[in-house]
C-alpha cells in the first residue's frame, strides 16, 4: 500500500513537471510571436495598440440601429457592428426556431401531405449552401418594384427595392415598455422574496408601474406622437416606421430557412424519442392529439431537443458573418473595412474573435441553464 502511494506521488510530480514544461513552451511561443508582430508592424510604420479606436472612421455603412455618421470613432462603429450582428442573430434564431418547430412537428405528423411537404422543405433548404440561398434572396429583393409601386400589406407594411418598411414603436413607447418589463420582473422577485402578502405587494407594485408609465408617456411624447410610427410614402421615399434594408431582409430570410431545416430535424428526432407507451396512455385517457402533443410529447422531447438545439443557435449566430457577401454591415464587415482603412489587423481580428466568444459563450450558458431546468429530477 505504501509503495503504491509513493508511486502515485512520483507519477503526480512527473505529470506536473511535464505540464509546467508544456505551458512554458506555449508562453514562450506566444511571447515570441507578439514580439515579432510588433517588430514587423514598426518596420511598416504601423503602431500597435488600441489608440486607433478613438480616431474618426471617415466612412459610412448601410444599416444601424442607432444614429451614425462618418465622423464616428472606430469604437462607436465597432459597437454598431456588434449591435447589428446581435440583432440579426437574435431575430434569425427566433424565427428559425419557430419555423423549425412547426416543420419538425409536421415531419412527425400522421398526415401524409403534411409529412411530405415538411420533408421537401428540409431536403431543399438543408442541401443548398447558405451563401447561395443568400445571394438568391438578395437578387429577388433588389428586383422588387420601387417605392411608388411598393407592395403594400394592410397599408402598414411596404416592400420595395429599397427594403421593407414596417411599423415601429416610438421612443416613449419603447421607454414605457422597458420600464414596465423591468418593474414587473422586479415586482415578481420582491413578491417571491417577501414572506408577507406577495400577491398584494405585486398588485401594488404593478399599479405604481402603470401610473409611472403613463406619466413617462405624457412627459416624453410629443403632442402628435402615437404609440406606433407607421411608414408613409412622401416623394420617392418612406418616412416613419422602421426601415429594414434589403441586405438585412435577405439575411433574415436565408438564415431562417436554412436554420429551420436543421432545427426541424432536431425536433423530429426529439419527438421520436418519446416512449410510445406514454402516447398510448394519453390516448387511452381520451386526450386529443393536440393535447397529447402539448402535455406529453413536447415536454418529454424538449429534454432531448435542447442540447442539439443550442448547437444550432450558436451556428446560426456565427452564420451572420456571410452578410459581407451582399454588403450587410454586421461586425465582420465593419471589422474588414476597418482593417483596410486603419491597418490595425491584429487588434481588429482580436476584437472580432472576442465579440463572437462573448456572444456564443453567453448563448451556450443560457442553453445549459435551460437544459438544467428541464432535466428530470434524479438525472
Amino acid at each position: 500500500m505504501a509503495e503504491a502511494v509513493i508511486l502515485r506521488r512520483k507519477l503526480s510530480a512527473k505529470d506536473l513537471a511535464i505540464q509546467a514544461l508544456f505551458l512554458t513552451v506555449i508562453v514562450v511561443i506566444v511571447a515570441e510571436g507578439i514580439s515579432s508582430a510588433r517588430t514587423n508592424l514598426a518596420e511598416m510604420g504601423l503602431s500597435s495598440g488600441l489608440a486607433f479606436l478613438d480616431r474618426a472612421t471617415g466612412w459610412s455603412y448601410s444599416f444601424s440601429l442607432i444614429d451614425h455618421s462618418i465622423d464616428d470613432s472606430y469604437r462607436k462603429t465597432l459597437f454598431i457592428g456588434f449591435l447589428n450582428t446581435l440583432f440579426l442573430g437574435l431575430v434569425s434564431i427566433v424565427l428559425a426556431t419557430v419555423l423549425g418547430f412547426a416543420v419538425g412537428t409536421a415531419r412527425d405528423a400522421n398526415n401524409i401531405a403534411l409529412r411530405s411537404s415538411a420533408t421537401i422543405f428540409i431536403q431543399l433548404f438543408r442541401n443548398i449552401p447558405l451563401i447561395l440561398q443568400l445571394v438568391f434572396w438578395y437578387a429577388v429583393l433588389i428586383h422588387m418594384p420601387g417605392p411608388r409601386q411598393a407592395m403594400s400589406i394592410a397599408d402598414a407594411i411596404f416592400i420595395s427595392n429599397r427594403g421593407v418598411m414596417v411599423p415601429g414603436l416610438t421612443i416613449p413607447t419603447v421607454a414605457g415598455i422597458g420600464l414596465t418589463v423591468f418593474a414587473i420582473v422586479a415586482g415578481v422577485l420582491i413578491a417571491r422574496l417577501s414572506a408577507m402578502g406577495p400577491s398584494l405587494k405585486l398588485l401594488i407594485w404593478l399599479a405604481a408601474v402603470a401610473a409611472l408609465t403613463l406619466v413617462l408617456w405624457a412627459t416624453l411624447a410629443p403632442e402628435d406622437a402615437g404609440l406606433i410610427s407607421v411608414p408613409e410614402l412622401k416623394g420617392l421615399r418612406f418616412v416613419g416606421g422602421l426601415p429594414l434594408p434589403i441586405e438585412f431582409v435577405a439575411m433574415v430570410i436565408g438564415i431562417t430557412l436554412y436554420g429551420a431545416a436543421y432545427i426541424a430535424e432536431v425536433v423530429r428526432g426529439g419527438l421520436q424519442e418519446v416512449p410510445k407507451g406514454l402516447i398510448e396512455a394519453g390516448r387511452a385517457l381520451g386526450l386529443q392529439e393536440g393535447m397529447i402533443w402539448f402535455k406529453i410529447k413536447m415536454p418529454m422531447a424538449l429534454r432531448t431537443i435542447i442540447p442539439p438545439l443550442g448547437n444550432q443557435w450558436v451556428f446560426l449566430m456565427k452564420a451572420t458573418t456571410i452578410g459581407v457577401a451582399i454588403g450587410f454591415s454586421d461586425l465582420f464587415m465593419i471589422v474588414s473595412t476597418s482593417i483596410t482603412q486603419s491597418g490595425q489587423t491584429l487588434e481588429l481580428i482580436g476584437i472580432l474573435m472576442a465579440a463572437f466568444i462573448l456572444i456564443n459563450f453567453t448563448l451556450a450558458q443560457l442553453v445549459n441553464l435551460l437544459n438544467a431546468r428541464l432535466r428530470l429530477k434524479g438525472h
